[in-house]
């Protein structure tokens, strides 16, 4: 496979945005992407993350030229998005993948790997190779038709993936999928990066990719809220939580005082949530009072917590932007 190099970025976007046009009679813009500027280094997942009309399906969309940009541009592989030359380079799973369902998952991927111009022989070894790969064992001689959800999910990841693509766009890869599945595909996405694929990933499952990316992106409203690696975005200093056993009643009462937040799990166990400060001094007093540590670890804000927090700061400000539309309107009308 041929790669990148490592001055060309595998994705590039550059004030990338979206305008669709909504009402009947009075039509007018609205924008669903708004000015996305993002840089995606080759070998690496990406996590495009983002709530429901976010924004990141129309962003998938305008990397594969399935729509069009009112303004910005894009690049993948260092090409213009669109260039017949990458176009073989790249695979992509939508986010409701529809398939021809009076073939079986095999006539489908050997119809697909035909399109893309590989003889009888090499066609045949990819199919049976990347149905192993997805868990389609002796199902796949079955109609289309016949499969679940999930299953329809691991033949999207199978055309995705059919042409040893350098870039991966999958758009909610774990949608249907069962636990069981959604560690398989988990291992499947980790293999691809070990391969030095580059791999864009929108996923609604925070953990899955809090674990496997690299780098994300949360988009809110359109707009861009957060990008960087892990490590970065997220706050380390949340403070710490203490865990005791065989704490007395008195001294529960004295010490939660002094805690953010205290939860009984047990007969005489808590669970005391602490600042950031210094937390030898609360430690200590647990001991003097009767308790037992079990355990002091500290809170990390989790990929979760980022994305609410950044979702709130959004609503909140539509909801000023909106109380301010609704004012200057009716200032309009008194005048």
């Amino acid at each position: 496979m041929t790669r990148p190099s490592e001055s060309v970025f595998a994705i590039r976007t550059e004030g990338l945005t979206k305008d669709f046009s909504i009402g009947f009679w009075r039509r007018r813009p609205h924008r669903v992407l708004d000015q996305l500027t993002l840089a995606v280094e080759p070998g690496e997942i990406f996590g495009f993350l983002g709530p429901n009309g976010a924004g990141k399906t129309t962003t998938i969309k305008l990397l594969m030229q399935l729509i069009f940009p009112t303004s910005g541009r894009a690049e993948i592989l260092g090409q213009p998005v669109g260039s017949v030359g990458v176009r073989r380079r790249v695979g992509y799973l939508p986010e409701t993948p529809y398939f021809y369902d009076n073939l079986t998952a095999e006539e489908l991927l050997t119809y697909f790997a035909k399109l893309f111009g590989y003889d009888s022989t090499d066609r045949r070894r990819r199919v049976e190779r990347i149905l192993d790969a997805v868990g389609i064992g002796v199902e796949r001689r079955h109609l289309l038709r016949r499969f679940s959800k999930g299953m329809l999910q691991r033949v999207g990841i199978a055309q995705a993936l059919l042409n040893d693509p350098e870039v991966v766009f999958l758009d909610e890869p774990m949608s249907g999928l069962d636990p069981i599945g959604r560690r398989e595909i988990r291992e499947l996405i980790l293999g691809l990066r070990q391969q030095g694929r580059t791999v864009f990933l929108s996923s609604h499952i925070l953990a899955d990719a809090e674990s496997m990316c690299s780098q994300v992106a949360i988009l809110v409203g359109g707009r861009l809220a957060k990008v960087g690696p892990l490590g970065d975005i997220l706050s380390f200093d949340r403070g710490w939580e203490l865990v005791v056993a065989d704490l007395p009643a008195a001294a529960r009462s004295a010490l939660g005082a002094r805690a953010q937040q205290v939860t009984e799990i047990g007969p005489g166990r808590y669970v005391f949530e602490l600042g950031a400060s210094d937390p030898d001094p609360f430690v200590r007093a647990c001991v003097s009072g009767g308790g037992r540590v079990v355990s002091l670890n500290p809170l990390h804000e989790s990929l979760e917590d980022l994305f609410v927090r950044l979702v709130e700061v959004e609503v909140e400000r539509e909801r000023a932007q909106a109380d301010g539309d609704a004012g200057r309107a009716a200032e309009a009308s008194e005048s």
